[in-house]
């Protein structure tokens, strides 16, 4: 407790976790100030906190998901993973009194477990799950990823092929008036139609609002244009899958941003890769997928039920800390990792020097 971040321990631990991709210092860099991290001089009663609206998010999804419990309605969790070629176990028993290969030839011994030559080529998967049956009856889905590599998978899967998995393979066998469960993906998130925003052309904006039949002058301005679309962003600012579902009689609720812990399909994952990760040996991607497909199988109505308790616990502790977060919000300075900060202006004795090695 008490140990200073920085960003150089970040960077350490998200190595260490074999289900995080292999992010650079940069890329984690981006994250912690997209979570509203800053970098800056200590106080006395300083605490790392979070940004008001992913507190307000959390505070909500979780009233609603409670609700929809007391309900009795059917909640879906939905999400996407991958596994690599070479995805096996980081830790084996190994004889260790076996030193040279011909130690082991003289003793009719192997030279022990053969290695990936590298992560290899990717599978993308999505499925869905929950309540008492397990898994959604035809929603699996596997593909092949066009790029090999240790970056982050979401960009091998883009709203078209989304679209077309939520419409055909995972609306038509879910329970009538259900709640489907989803991360903040950017292809769960294209919008039913664009709507003009500052940096559209003058020309695109006056184009759509007489598509829309709204009237407007010539002698208008780009901001003015864009007051005239304000009452009707509501209107127009939808979702695709939002509108899929609710025209199939569901409804679609999206967990607060970098809260994945409250979707038990993340346990769900862990479960049938380590089905992958334990009986890889020939590091073929189709060798993999078949692996994968059994790992799924392996994972059980029980274990779901298991995993959605274990959501529910970590629901109610959340819940019962909103309080307290209120309080250190009143009470307590945010601070912690603002890279972008003007350094220029601190002193040697005030920076992080594990950090400005990295700038």
């Amino acid at each position: 407790m008490n140990k200073q971040p920085t960003l150089q321990k970040v960077h350490a631990a998200v190595r260490t976790d074999p289900d995080l991709p292999n992010l650079s210092i940069s890329s984690i860099r981006r994250i912690l100030c997209e979570l509203g991290f800053v970098y800056s001089s200590r106080k006395r009663n300083s605490i790392l906190l979070e940004r008001p609206e992913i507190v307000q998010w959390r505070h909500q999804y979780l009233r609603k998901i409670k609700k929809h419990r007391k309900d009795g309605r059917s909640l879906i969790y939905t999400d996407e993973t991958w596994v690599n070629a070479g995805h096996v176990k980081s830790k084996t028993w190994q004889d260790t009194s076996i030193l040279t290969s011909k130690q082991a030839f003289i003793n009719g011994l192997s030279t022990g477990l053969k290695n990936p030559s590298g992560k290899g080529e990717r599978l993308i998967v999505t499925h869905a799950g929950g309540g008492k049956d397990g898994f959604i009856n035809e929603a699996e889905l596997i593909f092949k990823a066009k790029k090999q590599g240790d970056g982050d998978y979401h960009h091998e899967m883009n709203a078209k092929t989304y679209e077309k998995w939520f419409s055909t393979q995972l609306l038509p066998h879910i329970p009538d008036n259900s709640i489907i469960i989803l991360d903040n993906a950017s292809y769960h998130s294209a919008k039913k139609e664009l709507i003009p925003r500052r940096g559209w052309r003058k020309k695109d904006i006056q184009l759509w609002l007489d598509k829309k039949g709204i009237l407007w002058r010539k002698d208008m301005n780009i901001a003015e244009l864009l007051e005239l679309i304000k009452p009707l962003r509501a209107q127009y600012d939808q979702r695709k899958i939002d509108e899929m579902a609710k025209a199939a009689g569901h409804k679609v609720l999206r967990t607060p941003p970098y809260h994945c812990e409250l979707n038990p399909i993340e346990l769900v994952w862990g479960k049938a890769k380590g089905h992958v990760a334990g009986n890889n040996t020939s590091f073929k991607l189709d060798d993999v997928k078949k692996l994968m497909t059994e790992g799924l199988a392996n994972v059980t109505p029980e274990n779901w039920a298991a995993y959605e308790n274990h959501i529910i616990k970590i629901e109610n502790e959340m819940w019962e800390k909103e309080e307290l977060v209120d309080l250190a919000q009143e009470a307590l300075t945010p601070i912690i990792i603002q890279p972008y900060e003007d350094r220029a202006e601190e002193s040697d004795s005030d920076s992080d020097d594990e950090d400005e090695d990295e700038f």
